[in-house]
C-alpha cells in the first residue's frame, strides 16, 4: 500500500510539473504548479513528515501562489506575449541542460542500486516529542540565530515592498 500511495503521489507530481511548463495560459500553469506542491505535500505525509505537509501546504500553495496570481494579473501578459521570449540566452540553457544530465548520469552510474528490502516505518515511542516539537526544538535552540536572521531580512524585504509599492501610488 506505500508504494501504491507514493506512486500516485509521484504520477500527480510528475503530471502537474509537466502541464506547469507546457501550458501556453500563465494561471493555467500556476494553477497546475499548485497541483504539484500539493502531490510534494501529499509525499510528506505520507513519509510521517505532518510538519512540512503543513508549511508546504499553507505557506507554498496558499501564500506564494497567491502572490503569484497576483503578478499574473498585474502583469500585462498581451505586451510580454509580443517581446522575444527567448533571445540568445537559449544556447546557455542548452549547455546548462547537458551538463546537469551528464552529471545525472554520472550519479546514477556510481549509485549501488536498490536496496534489498523496504525500509521499515519505526514505531512512534511512548513518551517522545511529537514532529512539530522536534522540528521547533531543533530550530530553537540549534538554529535561532539563523533563524532571527531570515527573519529580519523578510521584515526588510516586506519594508521595502510597501515602499516601492508607496512609490508608485
Amino acid at each position: 500500500m506505500d508504494q501504491l500511495f507514493f506512486y500516485a503521489f509521484s504520477i500527480v507530481i510528475l503530471v502537474s510539473a509537466l502541464l506547469c511548463v507546457t501550458a501556453r495560459n500563465a494561471v493555467h500553469s500556476a494553477i497546475f504548479l499548485i497541483g504539484t506542491l500539493l502531490g510534494v505535500a501529499g509525499l510528506y505525509l505520507h513519509l510521517n513528515a505532518e510538519f512540512l505537509a503543513g508549511v508546504q501546504v499553507i505557506l507554498y500553495v496558499g501564500g506564494i501562489m497567491v502572490l503569484f496570481l497576483f503578478v499574473i494579473m498585474l502583469v500585462n501578459i498581451d505586451q510580454t506575449l509580443k517581446e522575444a521570449v527567448f533571445s540568445a540566452q537559449w544556447k546557455i540553457g542548452l549547455v546548462g541542460v547537458l551538463l546537469l544530465g551528464v552529471e545525472l548520469a554520472w550519479f546514477i552510474s556510481k549509485g549501488t542500486g536498490l536496496p534489498d528490502q523496504a525500509p521499515v516505518h519505526a514505531a512512534p515511542v511512548a513518551g517522545a516529542l511529537g514532529n512539530v516539537q522536534q522540528v521547533g526544538d531543533v530550530l530553537f535552540q540549534s538554529y535561532l540565530l539563523p533563524f532571527e536572521i531570515a527573519s529580519i531580512l523578510l521584515l526588510v524585504a516586506m519594508v521595502g515592498a510597501v515602499v516601492m509599492a508607496k512609490k508608485r501610488i
